[in-house]
C-alpha cells in the first residue's frame, strides 16, 4: 500500500513515519509540509492512502481534497486535525474525505484503520 503523508508540522510528519514503518506492506511515497506540493504529489504519485492535515500552508487540507476529488475517487483521504469540532468533520465529508481523525484524541484509530485496509487488500489479493 502506498501512502502519503501530509502535514505542516514536522513532528506530526515523524510520528506518522515511524506509526506506518510498522508495517511491512506500506510504503511511504512521499511526506510535504504545504497543501500546493500536497496536491501536486496525490496526482503524480496516486498512492493508496493519503494522510492530510486540515490546516496547512499554501492550500488548505479542504482545498487539497477538493482538488484531488476533481481527477480521483480512488485515493483514500484521511483528514488529520486539531480542529475536530463537527463542523470540520462535516465539511471535510463534504469535500470528499474518507475518514476524519483528531491530532488530540485519534491518533491512534489510523493504526486501526490501516490494519483492517491491508487485511482487506491482502484477502482480495488470495481471491485474484
Amino acid at each position: 500500500m502506498k501512502v502519503l503523508i501530509a502535514d505542516d508540522s514536522e513532528l506530526i510528519r515523524d510520528r506518522l513515519q515511524q506509526m506506518l514503518s510498522q508495517y511491512g506492506q506500506v510504503e511511504i511515497v512521499g511526506s510535504f509540509d504545504n497543501g500546493t506540493d500536497t496536491l501536486e504529489a496525490l496526482l503524480c504519485l496516486k498512492p493508496d492512502l493519503a494522510i492530510v492535515d486540515y490546516k496547512m500552508p499554501g492550500l488548505s487540507g479542504l482545498e487539497v481534497l477538493k482538488g484531488i476529488r476533481k481527477e480521483s475517487t480512488s485515493i483514500k483521504i484521511i483528514i488529520l486535525t486539531f480542529y475536530s469540532s463537527n463542523y470540520y468533520r462535516l465539511l471535510a465529508m463534504q469535500y470528499g474525505a474518507d475518514y476524519f481523525f483528531s491530532k488530540a484524541d485519534e491518533f491512534e484509530k489510523i493504526s486501526h484503520l490501516l490494519d483492517t485496509m491491508l487485511v482487506t487488500d491482502s484477502k482480495e489479493m488470495n481471491c485474484a
